[in-house]
């Protein structure tokens, strides 16, 4: 069977974007929302992509692992931010790299390295594209005389198991899907579910420091990490794998969230668990957004670590198509391989009711034998479709994006009001208005993650001048009430402004002294987490 196409401008598979009907349905239910009649525009095609010559090209030594060919430059250029979709729409890929690698083992890397430091052209290691914050993008400054894209695709195996420990080696070029395919027959699982599971790989999400769908508990890859084997410029990275250790300094700790900055991460140990058998759900309605949020605060304070505690404020329940009788829905569930779990919802359906939740349809109980489902299916479909739409919206001239953060329980209601108060005049004044959403994507006993969409009718020809702006203003808004920058969507070169903020000045030296030693020649992926050192 031929591979599907992802498309060169939107997000995933192009047979999976929504078809004209779609679009259409899509133009009349944003419309009602925002009060104003969307059409459909014409959609980009590959012949219509503008980028400029190569700079260099890749040497004969390397031309059997590279190619400087348009298509692969184009699908290379962005990840799937909104700046991205809007600059790859509009056919500008004047960004692209000059050549793209394919690696097929570490020795092709290192060779690859060697040749790039030697003379003086960036490299930005490449998983599944699916970065929102300019992680992957070309923007690296004068310096560099080329930049190189550097794709993990053909490393993606998992190399060894063990059911003992319930640990697998797995290549960094592995995709959700790839992975876990892998993983069934053994009856074992990552669970590591971000929204972007379907194409982002597991070297992706240890550099990003990626957070899963589950609400509590393990909520980010580097609870999954035993681990990481990386190639630097400077030589190979490799810790050993353990439960634990308190021998000084993580290395591990230092490859999570690197972005590409230090080398290329090629594999890893994590550890595993068991397929899970029971399941249970409900849905609990509250008459405001701040008694589900109470309920939440007790629930991860419970100890009961439901798999799925995600809070939807009233208009980010309808925007997901989300049933609510009030001002906002929580979504519950647990899951388990090892018992039931009857007693665990129960007592949650307790605590909800106790801060004013109603569960009027009660739970849902279900028990999966034998293998269990397959992991992508963990997922809801709307949850799936999310960027398909994000996408789709772009082709109808809708600003449509997303912020989030996180930060303690006392300081949320502060923080919530600071960002409608800075986002809501930010629409009226760049769109003439525009619709916030919110939700908690994941909560833990010391605070929530609120993630937060907008929406408005873009001005065809200044979409990014005011996507910035209003970020901008959420940005300000976020770090001046004691949030982080990003929960889960890593710093790259859309947040780097912001996270200078939120960093310690002392460590800012630390890591760019980090850098300067695994990585003489200033070539892996200058311009992401701060700006490039101008050596």
């Amino acid at each position: 069977m031929s591979e599907r196409e992802r498309s060169h401008w939107a997000w995933g598979y192009t047979d999976a974007f929504p078809d004209e009907p779609g679009r259409e349905a899509l133009a009349a239910q944003v419309g009602a929302l925002l009060g104003r009649a969307f059409s459909l525009r014409p959609l980009p095609t590959l012949e219509s992509a503008r980028l400029p010559e190569p700079r260099v090209l890749p040497p004969t030594s390397l031309a059997p692992i590279s190619s400087a060919a348009p298509k692969d430059r184009i699908h290379h250029t962005y990840g799937k931010g909104y700046r991205d979709l809007v600059r790859a729409y509009r056919g500008d890929f004047s960004v692209a790299p000059d050549w793209v690698s394919f690696p097929q083992s570490e020795e092709d890397i290192e060779r690859l390295l060697a040749h790039c430091a030697a003379e003086g052209i960036a490299v930005i290691p490449y998983g599944g594209g699916t970065s929102v914050v300019g992680g992957v993008e070309a923007s690296v400054g004068d310096r560099p005389r080329g930049v190189v894209s550097l794709d993990l695709r053909r490393l993606d195996r998992v190399l060894d198991i063990e059911p003992v420990s319930r640990s697998a080696r797995i290549q960094a070029g592995a995709t959700g899907p790839v992975l876990e395919e892998q993983l069934a027959p053994h009856g074992l699982t990552l669970r590591h579910f971000p929204q972007s599971f379907e194409f982002s790989t597991l070297g992706g999400w240890i550099a990003t420091r990626a957070g899963g769908h589950f609400a509590t508990l393990y909520t980010h890859i580097d609870d999954l990490v035993s681990s990481v084997r990386m190639i630097t410029p400077a030589g190979t990275w490799a810790s050993r794998r353990l439960p634990a250790s308190g021998a000084g300094p993580s290395p591990d700790r230092l490859a999570l969230g690197s972005e590409g900055i230090l080398g290329v991460i090629t594999e890893a140990w994590v550890r595993l668990q068991a397929r899970p058998r029971y399941r249970a759900s409900a849905s609990v309605t509250f008459p405001h957004f701040a008694d589900g949020a109470r309920a939440c605060r007790l629930l991860a304070q419970s100890g009961l670590y439901p798999s799925n505690c995600r809070l939807l404020d009233r208009t980010d329940a309808l925007l997901g198509g989300v049933f609510v009788d009030g001002g906002a829905v929580l979504l519950l569930a647990f899951e388990s391989a090892d018992h039931p779990l009857g007693p665990s919802m129960n007592r949650a359906l307790e605590i909800t009711a106790e801060a004013g939740g109603v569960c009027p349809e009660g739970p849902v109980f279900r028990e999966e034998r034998g293998e269990g489902a397959r992991a992508q299916a963990t997922y809801k479909q709307s949850f799936f479709r999310a960027p398909y739409l994000q996408s789709a919206l772009v082709s109808l001239g809708v600003l449509a994006d997303t912020f989030e953060t996180a930060c303690t329980w006392d300081r949320f209601e502060a923080l919530d009001v600071a960002v409608h108060e800075a986002v809501l005049p930010a629409l009226q004044r760049t769109l003439g208005g525009g619709i916030l959403a919110r939700r908690f994507t994941h909560v833990y006993p010391d605070g929530p993650a609120p993630y937060y969409t907008f929406l408005g009718p873009a001005r065809e020809g200044h979409e990014l001048e005011t996507w910035a702006a209003i970020k901008d203003a959420a940005s300000h808004a976020i770090l001046a009430s004691g949030g982080t920058i990003t929960h889960h969507h890593a710093v790259g070169r859309v947040h780097r402004p912001y996270f200078r903020a939120e960093r310690p000045e002392p460590f800012e030296r630390a890591l760019r002294a980090a850098k300067r030693a695994v990585d003489p020649a200033g070539i892996m992926n200058p311009g992401a987490l701060f700006e490039p050192d101008e050596r």
